[in-house]
Protein backbone atom coordinates (compact mmCIF):
# COMPACT_ATOMS: atom_id res chain seq x y z
CA UNK A 1 0.00 0.00 0.00
CA UNK A 2 2.74 2.45 1.17
CA UNK A 3 4.35 1.52 -2.38
CA UNK A 4 1.34 2.37 -3.88
CA UNK A 5 1.14 5.89 -2.47
CA UNK A 6 4.34 6.36 -3.44
CA UNK A 7 4.18 5.30 -6.69
CA UNK A 8 1.20 7.73 -7.17
CA UNK A 9 2.98 10.59 -5.60
CA UNK A 10 5.34 9.97 -8.04
CA UNK A 11 3.07 10.10 -11.21
CA UNK A 12 0.84 13.17 -9.62
CA UNK A 13 4.24 15.47 -9.05
CA UNK A 14 4.70 15.84 -12.67
CA UNK A 15 0.88 16.70 -13.43
CA UNK A 16 0.99 18.88 -10.37
CA UNK A 17 3.76 20.87 -11.91
CA UNK A 18 2.45 21.04 -15.05
CA UNK A 19 -0.93 22.03 -13.62
CA UNK A 20 0.82 25.09 -11.84
CA UNK A 21 3.54 26.19 -14.69
CA UNK A 22 0.13 26.26 -16.52
CA UNK A 23 -1.96 28.06 -14.14
CA UNK A 24 1.04 30.99 -13.97
CA UNK A 25 1.11 31.05 -18.16
CA UNK A 26 -2.67 31.28 -17.82
CA UNK A 27 -2.84 33.98 -15.20
CA UNK A 28 0.38 36.06 -17.28
CA UNK A 29 -1.74 36.17 -20.79
CA UNK A 30 -4.66 37.18 -18.90
CA UNK A 31 -3.23 39.71 -17.14
CA UNK A 32 -1.82 40.87 -20.65
CA UNK A 33 -5.11 40.32 -22.46
CA UNK A 34 -5.63 43.57 -22.30
CA UNK A 35 -2.61 45.19 -23.74
CA UNK A 36 -1.96 42.68 -26.60
CA UNK A 37 0.97 40.51 -27.29
CA UNK A 38 4.29 40.69 -25.03
CA UNK A 39 6.06 42.77 -27.27
CA UNK A 40 3.36 44.86 -27.35
CA UNK A 41 3.18 44.82 -23.30
CA UNK A 42 6.88 45.87 -23.49
CA UNK A 43 6.40 48.85 -25.88
CA UNK A 44 3.45 49.96 -23.46
CA UNK A 45 6.06 49.44 -20.82
CA UNK A 46 8.70 51.48 -21.55
CA UNK A 47 6.47 54.06 -23.22
CA UNK A 48 4.86 54.49 -19.62
CA UNK A 49 8.56 54.98 -18.28
CA UNK A 50 9.78 57.09 -20.61
CA UNK A 51 6.81 59.19 -19.75
CA UNK A 52 6.94 59.74 -16.01
CA UNK A 53 10.55 60.81 -16.90
CA UNK A 54 9.54 63.22 -18.96
CA UNK A 55 8.11 66.29 -17.18
CA UNK A 56 11.02 66.89 -14.60
CA UNK A 57 13.40 67.10 -17.89
CA UNK A 58 10.98 69.72 -19.01
CA UNK A 59 12.06 72.24 -16.22
CA UNK A 60 15.35 71.96 -17.06
CA UNK A 61 18.64 69.98 -16.26
CA UNK A 62 18.92 70.30 -12.52
CA UNK A 63 19.89 68.33 -9.18
CA UNK A 64 16.15 68.09 -8.62
CA UNK A 65 14.98 67.22 -12.23
CA UNK A 66 17.96 64.72 -12.75
CA UNK A 67 16.96 63.33 -9.54
CA UNK A 68 13.54 62.30 -10.32
CA UNK A 69 14.45 61.60 -13.96
CA UNK A 70 17.52 59.28 -12.71
CA UNK A 71 15.80 56.04 -11.89
CA UNK A 72 13.15 55.84 -14.81
CA UNK A 73 15.96 56.06 -17.20
CA UNK A 74 18.15 53.22 -15.45
CA UNK A 75 15.13 51.60 -15.76
CA UNK A 76 14.86 51.92 -19.84
CA UNK A 77 18.29 51.37 -20.14
CA UNK A 78 17.90 48.33 -17.85
CA UNK A 79 21.59 48.93 -16.33
CA UNK A 80 23.56 48.95 -12.42
CA UNK A 81 24.22 52.11 -12.38
CA UNK A 82 23.19 55.69 -14.15
CA UNK A 83 24.28 58.88 -14.00
CA UNK A 84 23.61 62.67 -15.22
CA UNK A 85 26.31 65.59 -14.84
CA UNK A 86 26.48 68.99 -16.10
CA UNK A 87 29.97 70.78 -17.27
CA UNK A 88 30.60 70.73 -13.84
CA UNK A 89 29.78 67.97 -10.98
CA UNK A 90 27.77 64.67 -11.31
CA UNK A 91 23.82 65.79 -10.49
CA UNK A 92 22.81 62.84 -9.44
CA UNK A 93 23.67 58.91 -9.31
CA UNK A 94 20.95 55.89 -9.66
CA UNK A 95 22.66 52.75 -8.78
CA UNK A 96 25.46 50.68 -7.53
CA UNK A 97 29.01 52.24 -7.87
CA UNK A 98 28.87 55.30 -6.90
CA UNK A 99 32.42 55.81 -5.87
CA UNK A 100 33.32 56.19 -9.32
CA UNK A 101 31.61 59.50 -8.94
CA UNK A 102 35.25 61.57 -9.54
CA UNK A 103 36.75 59.45 -11.88
CA UNK A 104 33.62 59.60 -14.34
CA UNK A 105 33.95 63.59 -14.05
CA UNK A 106 37.54 63.19 -15.07
CA UNK A 107 36.83 61.16 -17.93
CA UNK A 108 34.22 63.45 -19.18
CA UNK A 109 36.41 66.63 -20.48
CA UNK A 110 36.91 65.13 -23.80
CA UNK A 111 32.88 64.31 -24.89
CA UNK A 112 31.74 67.69 -22.93
CA UNK A 113 33.87 69.53 -25.35
CA UNK A 114 33.48 67.36 -28.68
CA UNK A 115 30.02 66.48 -27.87
CA UNK A 116 30.57 62.66 -28.69
CA UNK A 117 29.64 59.68 -27.06
CA UNK A 118 32.53 57.38 -25.47
CA UNK A 119 32.97 54.02 -23.53
CA UNK A 120 35.71 53.17 -21.42
CA UNK A 121 36.74 51.03 -18.62
CA UNK A 122 36.20 52.11 -15.17
CA UNK A 123 39.09 51.09 -12.77
CA UNK A 124 38.21 49.74 -9.39
CA UNK A 125 40.18 47.89 -6.48
CA UNK A 126 36.33 46.69 -4.92
CA UNK A 127 35.82 43.10 -5.44
CA UNK A 128 32.20 43.95 -4.93
CA UNK A 129 31.37 46.79 -7.31
CA UNK A 130 29.10 45.40 -10.13
CA UNK A 131 29.96 48.45 -12.46
CA UNK A 132 33.28 48.13 -14.92
CA UNK A 133 32.39 50.02 -17.70
CA UNK A 134 30.87 53.36 -18.54
CA UNK A 135 29.39 54.70 -21.79
CA UNK A 136 28.52 58.69 -22.17
CA UNK A 137 25.87 60.43 -24.21
CA UNK A 138 26.43 63.92 -24.08
CA UNK A 139 22.99 65.69 -23.84
CA UNK A 140 22.99 68.56 -26.27
CA UNK A 141 20.92 71.39 -27.10
CA UNK A 142 21.04 73.37 -30.51
CA UNK A 143 24.53 71.76 -30.44
CA UNK A 144 25.79 73.31 -27.15
CA UNK A 145 26.03 70.42 -24.69
CA UNK A 146 24.37 70.61 -21.60
CA UNK A 147 26.14 67.66 -19.88
CA UNK A 148 26.05 63.85 -19.78
CA UNK A 149 24.04 60.55 -19.56
CA UNK A 150 26.35 57.87 -17.93
CA UNK A 151 25.30 54.34 -18.16
CA UNK A 152 27.56 51.70 -16.24
CA UNK A 153 27.69 48.18 -16.87
CA UNK A 154 29.18 44.81 -15.41
CA UNK A 155 31.01 44.86 -19.13
CA UNK A 156 31.21 46.41 -22.56
CA UNK A 157 27.80 46.09 -24.76
CA UNK A 158 27.81 47.87 -28.06
CA UNK A 159 23.96 47.45 -27.49
CA UNK A 160 24.16 49.77 -23.81
CA UNK A 161 26.45 51.93 -26.49
CA UNK A 162 23.79 52.48 -28.86
CA UNK A 163 20.81 52.29 -26.81
CA UNK A 164 22.20 55.07 -24.08
CA UNK A 165 22.80 57.04 -26.80
CA UNK A 166 19.19 57.29 -27.98
CA UNK A 167 17.84 57.64 -24.66
CA UNK A 168 20.31 60.49 -24.96
CA UNK A 169 18.84 62.01 -27.76
CA UNK A 170 15.34 62.01 -26.36
CA UNK A 171 16.51 63.46 -22.90
CA UNK A 172 18.34 66.06 -25.12
CA UNK A 173 14.20 66.59 -26.68
CA UNK A 174 13.00 67.28 -23.52
CA UNK A 175 15.58 69.85 -22.51
CA UNK A 176 15.21 71.45 -25.27
CA UNK A 177 11.49 71.35 -25.15
CA UNK A 178 12.43 73.07 -21.60
CA UNK A 179 14.50 75.62 -23.33
CA UNK A 180 11.52 76.23 -25.70
CA UNK A 181 9.67 77.35 -22.48
CA UNK A 182 11.96 79.35 -20.78
CA UNK A 183 12.05 81.57 -24.46
CA UNK A 184 8.44 81.95 -24.44
CA UNK A 185 8.62 82.73 -20.99
CA UNK A 186 10.93 85.25 -21.10
CA UNK A 187 9.08 86.58 -24.91
CA UNK A 188 5.66 86.68 -22.90
CA UNK A 189 7.35 88.70 -20.12
CA UNK A 190 9.32 90.85 -22.93
CA UNK A 191 5.73 91.45 -24.46
CA UNK A 192 4.04 92.21 -20.85
CA UNK A 193 6.90 95.20 -20.53
CA UNK A 194 6.08 96.38 -24.13
CA UNK A 195 2.68 96.67 -24.05
CA UNK A 196 3.42 98.52 -20.67
CA UNK A 197 5.59 100.42 -22.23
CA UNK A 198 2.79 101.45 -24.78
CA UNK A 199 0.26 102.66 -22.39
CA UNK A 200 -0.13 106.06 -23.93
CA UNK A 201 1.65 108.58 -22.06
CA UNK A 202 -0.76 111.29 -23.27
CA UNK A 203 -2.77 109.16 -21.25
CA UNK A 204 -1.18 109.78 -17.99
CA UNK A 205 -0.05 113.29 -18.63
CA UNK A 206 -3.86 113.83 -20.03
CA UNK A 207 -5.07 112.02 -16.66
CA UNK A 208 -2.85 113.69 -14.48
CA UNK A 209 -3.89 117.30 -15.75
CA UNK A 210 -7.35 116.75 -15.78
CA UNK A 211 -7.07 115.57 -11.74
CA UNK A 212 -5.14 118.69 -11.66
CA UNK A 213 -7.79 121.03 -12.86
CA UNK A 214 -10.08 119.27 -10.31
CA UNK A 215 -7.58 120.53 -7.50
CA UNK A 216 -8.86 123.89 -6.86
CA UNK A 217 -12.39 123.37 -8.26
CA UNK A 218 -13.36 120.29 -6.46
CA UNK A 219 -11.44 118.85 -4.55
CA UNK A 220 -12.95 115.79 -3.96
CA UNK A 221 -13.33 114.96 -6.97
CA UNK A 222 -9.98 115.43 -7.68
CA UNK A 223 -9.66 112.87 -5.09
CA UNK A 224 -11.64 110.53 -6.64
CA UNK A 225 -9.76 110.81 -9.99
CA UNK A 226 -6.37 110.56 -7.95
CA UNK A 227 -7.61 107.06 -6.55
CA UNK A 228 -8.64 105.64 -9.63
CA UNK A 229 -5.43 106.94 -11.77
CA UNK A 230 -3.09 104.69 -8.51
CA UNK A 231 -5.60 101.71 -9.08
CA UNK A 232 -5.52 101.75 -12.54
CA UNK A 233 -1.62 102.20 -12.57
CA UNK A 234 -1.07 99.87 -9.46
CA UNK A 235 -2.66 97.13 -12.10
CA UNK A 236 -0.92 97.50 -15.16
CA UNK A 237 1.83 97.80 -13.72
CA UNK A 238 2.50 94.65 -10.88
CA UNK A 239 5.15 92.27 -10.89
CA UNK A 240 3.20 88.82 -10.24
CA UNK A 241 1.32 86.93 -11.90
CA UNK A 242 1.02 86.42 -15.77
CA UNK A 243 -2.95 85.68 -16.14
CA UNK A 244 -5.75 87.49 -14.21
CA UNK A 245 -9.54 87.04 -14.50
CA UNK A 246 -12.04 89.01 -16.79
CA UNK A 247 -13.38 90.24 -13.50
CA UNK A 248 -10.20 92.05 -12.32
CA UNK A 249 -9.89 93.15 -15.67
CA UNK A 250 -12.97 94.82 -16.23
CA UNK A 251 -12.01 96.47 -12.76
CA UNK A 252 -9.05 97.91 -14.50
CA UNK A 253 -11.14 99.27 -17.25
CA UNK A 254 -13.80 100.69 -15.32
CA UNK A 255 -10.76 102.76 -13.51
CA UNK A 256 -9.25 103.33 -17.03
CA UNK A 257 -13.18 104.85 -18.80
CA UNK A 258 -13.15 106.59 -15.07
CA UNK A 259 -10.26 108.83 -16.21
CA UNK A 260 -11.53 109.12 -19.98
CA UNK A 261 -14.90 110.50 -19.01
CA UNK A 262 -13.51 113.18 -16.58
CA UNK A 263 -11.12 114.29 -19.88
CA UNK A 264 -14.49 113.98 -22.51
CA UNK A 265 -17.05 114.28 -20.51
CA UNK A 266 -20.64 113.42 -21.86
CA UNK A 267 -18.82 113.00 -25.38
CA UNK A 268 -18.06 109.51 -24.29
CA UNK A 269 -20.65 107.25 -23.29
CA UNK A 270 -19.88 103.12 -22.61
CA UNK A 271 -22.36 100.16 -22.46
CA UNK A 272 -21.59 97.10 -20.48
CA UNK A 273 -23.83 93.92 -21.04
CA UNK A 274 -21.50 90.97 -18.74
CA UNK A 275 -22.71 87.13 -18.38
CA UNK A 276 -21.53 87.01 -14.33
CA UNK A 277 -20.70 83.16 -15.53
CA UNK A 278 -17.98 84.83 -17.30
CA UNK A 279 -16.37 86.59 -14.10
CA UNK A 280 -13.78 84.01 -13.37
CA UNK A 281 -12.81 83.03 -16.80
CA UNK A 282 -8.54 83.57 -16.74
CA UNK A 283 -7.02 85.31 -19.33
CA UNK A 284 -3.53 86.92 -19.86
CA UNK A 285 -3.22 89.78 -18.23
CA UNK A 286 -3.96 92.91 -19.62
CA UNK A 287 -5.32 91.57 -22.66
CA UNK A 288 -8.68 93.33 -22.59
CA UNK A 289 -7.66 97.17 -21.51
CA UNK A 290 -5.46 97.55 -24.38
CA UNK A 291 -8.71 96.93 -27.03
CA UNK A 292 -10.63 99.41 -24.96
CA UNK A 293 -7.32 101.91 -24.93
CA UNK A 294 -7.56 101.45 -29.11
CA UNK A 295 -11.68 102.16 -28.82
CA UNK A 296 -11.43 105.20 -26.61
CA UNK A 297 -8.10 106.57 -29.53
CA UNK A 298 -9.82 105.46 -32.89
CA UNK A 299 -13.18 105.95 -31.41
CA UNK A 300 -13.16 109.53 -29.83
CA UNK A 301 -9.61 110.59 -30.10
CA UNK A 302 -10.14 109.64 -34.37
CA UNK A 303 -12.67 112.48 -34.49
CA UNK A 304 -10.72 115.50 -32.83
CA UNK A 305 -10.74 116.91 -36.34
CA UNK A 306 -14.75 117.33 -36.29
CA UNK A 307 -15.48 116.74 -32.26
CA UNK A 308 -18.55 114.43 -31.84
CA UNK A 309 -20.18 111.96 -29.44
CA UNK A 310 -18.51 108.25 -29.46
CA UNK A 311 -20.40 104.87 -28.02
CA UNK A 312 -18.11 102.17 -26.86
CA UNK A 313 -20.14 99.15 -26.31
CA UNK A 314 -18.33 96.15 -24.03
CA UNK A 315 -20.28 92.53 -23.87
CA UNK A 316 -18.59 89.65 -22.03
CA UNK A 317 -20.92 86.34 -22.96
CA UNK A 318 -21.12 82.78 -21.99
CA UNK A 319 -20.48 80.85 -25.44
CA UNK A 320 -20.53 76.93 -23.53
CA UNK A 321 -16.80 75.91 -23.75
CA UNK A 322 -15.92 79.38 -24.27
CA UNK A 323 -16.61 83.06 -23.31
CA UNK A 324 -17.24 85.56 -25.97
CA UNK A 325 -15.69 88.96 -25.08
CA UNK A 326 -16.59 92.07 -27.71
CA UNK A 327 -15.09 95.42 -27.35
CA UNK A 328 -17.11 97.76 -30.39
CA UNK A 329 -16.78 101.32 -31.39
CA UNK A 330 -18.64 103.69 -33.60
CA UNK A 331 -15.49 105.83 -34.58
CA UNK A 332 -13.11 106.56 -37.23
CA UNK A 333 -12.30 103.12 -37.51
CA UNK A 334 -9.11 101.64 -39.84
CA UNK A 335 -8.50 100.46 -42.99
CA UNK A 336 -8.74 97.07 -43.24
CA UNK A 337 -5.30 96.59 -45.55
CA UNK A 338 -3.65 98.85 -42.74
CA UNK A 339 -4.62 96.65 -39.78
CA UNK A 340 -3.60 93.49 -41.26
CA UNK A 341 0.19 95.04 -41.87
CA UNK A 342 -0.11 96.43 -38.16
CA UNK A 343 -1.23 92.90 -36.82
CA UNK A 344 1.84 91.33 -38.82
CA UNK A 345 4.21 93.78 -37.29
CA UNK A 346 5.05 95.16 -40.96
CA UNK A 347 4.43 98.65 -39.67
CA UNK A 348 4.42 100.64 -36.82
CA UNK A 349 1.39 99.94 -34.46
CA UNK A 350 0.99 103.80 -33.16
CA UNK A 351 -2.32 103.66 -35.38
CA UNK A 352 -3.80 100.87 -33.23
CA UNK A 353 -2.34 100.34 -29.77
CA UNK A 354 -1.39 96.94 -28.42
CA UNK A 355 -3.43 95.07 -31.09
CA UNK A 356 -0.51 93.09 -32.83
CA UNK A 357 0.48 92.01 -28.82
CA UNK A 358 -2.68 91.16 -27.95
CA UNK A 359 -2.79 89.09 -31.14
CA UNK A 360 0.31 87.57 -30.23
CA UNK A 361 -0.14 86.74 -26.54
CA UNK A 362 -3.74 85.58 -27.21
CA UNK A 363 -2.40 82.78 -30.01
CA UNK A 364 0.51 81.92 -28.00
CA UNK A 365 -1.06 81.00 -24.97
CA UNK A 366 -4.33 79.61 -26.81
CA UNK A 367 -3.35 78.35 -30.13
CA UNK A 368 -3.79 80.02 -33.66
CA UNK A 369 -7.98 79.55 -33.28
CA UNK A 370 -7.72 82.21 -30.99
CA UNK A 371 -6.46 85.12 -32.30
CA UNK A 372 -8.39 88.60 -32.58
CA UNK A 373 -11.15 88.64 -35.04
CA UNK A 374 -11.60 92.86 -35.84
CA UNK A 375 -14.02 93.92 -38.36
CA UNK A 376 -13.63 97.41 -39.40
CA UNK A 377 -13.31 99.97 -42.41
CA UNK A 378 -12.39 103.54 -42.49
CA UNK A 379 -15.39 105.97 -40.96
CA UNK A 380 -17.44 102.84 -40.27
CA UNK A 381 -15.80 102.15 -35.98
CA UNK A 382 -13.95 98.85 -35.32
CA UNK A 383 -15.55 95.66 -33.56
CA UNK A 384 -13.00 93.32 -32.14
CA UNK A 385 -13.83 90.08 -30.63
CA UNK A 386 -11.80 87.97 -28.31
CA UNK A 387 -12.98 84.09 -27.21
CA UNK A 388 -11.72 82.78 -24.53
CA UNK A 389 -11.38 79.19 -23.02
CA UNK A 390 -12.65 78.70 -20.00
CA UNK A 391 -10.44 75.95 -19.24
CA UNK A 392 -6.50 75.60 -20.74
CA UNK A 393 -3.97 73.81 -18.99
CA UNK A 394 -1.36 76.05 -17.04
CA UNK A 395 -3.53 79.11 -17.27
CA UNK A 396 -5.17 80.50 -13.89
CA UNK A 397 -5.04 83.65 -12.22
CA UNK A 398 -2.53 82.21 -9.30
CA UNK A 399 -0.18 80.73 -11.83
CA UNK A 400 2.86 81.54 -13.30
CA UNK A 401 4.66 80.25 -16.64
CA UNK A 402 7.91 78.68 -15.09
CA UNK A 403 11.22 80.56 -14.94
CA UNK A 404 14.66 80.11 -14.87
Amino acid sequence: MSGFLAGLCVSVLPVLALGVWLGRRTARAKSLAGLGTPVEHATFETLHTASLAAPPLRAGLTEETARKSARKLRSLLGTDALCLTDHGQVLVWDGDGAHHRTEIMERLAGPLETGRGEAFRLTCDSLDCSVRWAVVAPLTVDDRVHGALVACAPRESAVLVRAAGEVARWVSVQLELADLDQSRTRLIEAEIKALRAQISPHFIFNSLAVIASFVRTDPERARELLLEFADFTRYSFRRHGDFTTLAEELHAIDHYLALVRARFGDRLSVTLQIAPEVLPVTLPFLCLQPLVENAVKHGLEGKAVSPGKCHIQITAQDAGAEALVVIEDDGAGMDPGLLRRILAREVSPSGGIGLSNVDDRLRQVYGDDYGLVIETAAGAGMKITVRLPKYQPGVHPAGRLPRE
